[in-house]
């Protein structure tokens, strides 16, 4: 199982929404779409934000994705700011 939780990967995602405004998020489908986007580039050969190998082992994609994510080194946009960027 990888940790952190869903509902805590919600919460970091969610840290910067000010209150009364709409979540970023609010299922764990977007954490999942998330973070397996975020895999797909590593695997694709993106450098990862955080170390790849811990305790002498190498990181799959996902762990090194939900780490980053989790640390706040990669965000989450919503639909608004998606668009608003092309």
């Amino acid at each position: 199982m990888i940790h952190p939780s869903y509902s805590e990967l919600m919460k970091v995602v969610n840290s910067e929404v000010e209150p009364g405004e709409e979540p970023v998020i609010n299922s764990r489908y977007s954490i999942v779409m998330a973070t397996s986007k975020r895999a797909r580039q590593l695997v694709s050969g993106e450098e990862a934000l955080v170390p790849d190998r811990e305790g002498g082992k190498v990181r799959k994609p996902l762990s090194i994705a939900v780490d980053e994510l989790n640390r706040g080194m990669i965000k989450i946009m919503g639909e608004e700011s998606a668009q608003e960027e092309e």
